[in-house]
């Protein structure tokens, strides 16, 4: 049995909460690491949370300026040479399917590292992401570790409903982004794909604490069972909308923008229920787009919904934004404007969509200064790459 092999199986023989330990020993057995180290984004995305013994009592590593956050942000190895002990530590991101989860830093002799075992060690990264979602569903360690500072109930209901912060197929990117991420209320996102679509759905939450996460994850829930259901985008937004009505009767509602790709033409639907806002950047140009607007879901009994064609091209560049991101005041009072969105979005417009959400959202924070925000934030980020055709 090779030696990528054996550090395979014990990864997927190991206990959920175990798998550091795992990965450690088998490391050091065959590939003779002085130390193995996993580091876990945290919920705002601005450090990595190194994963030890509970309580966790060890030094967070910002994202930004440090050699593990390099290799965070640009998904590739970081390798770190230490000519004075003949050591060397290579960072590796650890992600699944686009959605970057943290780093793997494994610090070895300089001469057991070469072109195939720094590959080796990067699906070995590879392998510890995917059993860490696994794992998930059975240990609380590795959500505990993302987290920099307690979350509140509804925060912690909201982040439990995503599917993730990014993903990543031939087609498509997608990065997504909420904040205050440790206090947000009812902005959330959702996605699912199939072999032929992509369906995309964003909310302007309503309301604050409980009561928002509530609404939301009664729209969410409802829109997903529809959706497995086999219904059509329109019909989605009715099942919802008769969910959240029959529950609220019209004193709560969702603004909420639901989305279907084709993957192979880029012909997409839109039902826009109220919806945050959509923005388009094509060849470097942003513009706002305005679908037709509908009633936000649950403000009245039986409302019709019907959806409008759109197309998305190679090289397209999708943004959604919630309120939050308009409403936010300098310490002067001045309102965060279109023309500075546009501006950010000119700034991030290299950077892949994964880092788009938080590099906005840094720049509204700039903005808002030393002030709190009294709303969340939540900005999506699209990449349309479209089906190469063979």
């Amino acid at each position: 049995m090779d030696r990528f092999t054996a550090t395979e199986r014990a990864l997927r023989r190991a206990a959920p909460h175990a798998l550091l330990q795992a990965v450690q020993d088998a490391l050091a057995v065959h590939y003779g690491t002085f130390s193995v180290d996993l580091l876990m984004a945290d919920y705002a995305m601005t450090i990595l949370q190194p994963v030890s013994e509970l309580p966790y009592t060890a030094e967070p590593v910002p994202v930004h300026g440090s050699a593990p956050g390099r290799a965070f942000g640009g998904q590739q190895p970081y390798v770190v040479k230490d000519d004075r002990t003949g050591r060397l530590t290579v960072h590796l991101p650890v992600s699944v399917r686009g959605d970057r989860i943290g780093v793997l830093a494994v610090t070895l002799p300089q001469e057991r590292f070469d072109a195939a075992a720094e590959q080796e060690l990067q699906d070995v990264a590879e392998v510890l992401g995917h059993e860490i979602v696994v794992g998930e569903r059975d240990t609380d360690v590795y959500l505990q570790a993302r987290r920099a500072n307690r979350l509140t109930l509804a925060a912690e209901m909201q982040w439990q409903l995503l599917p993730g912060r990014s993903c990543a197929r031939p087609e498509y990117q997608i990065g997504a982004q909420l904040e205050p991420a440790y206090a947000i209320y009812g902005d959330n996102f959702d996605w699912s794909t199939s072999a032929d679509h992509l369906t995309l759905v964003v909310t302007n939450g309503m309301g604050e604490g409980i009561e928002a996460a509530l609404l939301t994850n009664l729209a969410v829930n409802a829109l997903r069972n529809a959706r497995r259901a086999g219904l059509s985008l329109s019909d989605q937004a009715c099942l919802a909308d008769q969910a959240v009505y029959g529950h609220y009767h019209g004193d709560a509602y969702l603004s909420t923008l639901l989305l279907r790709f084709d993957l192979d033409t880029g012909q997409t639907e839109i039902v826009d229920a109220g919806s945050p806002r959509m923005w388009r950047v094509r060849n470097g140009k942003a513009e706002q787009i305005h679908p037709e607007a509908q009633m936000p879901l649950g403000m009245f009994e039986d409302t019709p919904y019907t959806t409008e064609p759109f197309e998305v091209r190679p090289g397209d560049r999708l943004v959604f934004v919630s309120d939050g991101v308009y409403n936010v005041a300098s310490p002067a009072g001045e309102r965060y404007s279109e023309k500075a969105l546009i501006r950010a979005l000119a700034n991030t417009r290299l950077l892949p969509a994964s880092q788009v959400p938080r590099a906005v959202l840094h720049e509204l924070a700039g903005h808002r200064g030393p002030i709190d925000a009294d709303d969340d934030a939540m900005v999506v980020c699209l990449d349309w790459h479209g089906r190469q055709k063979d």
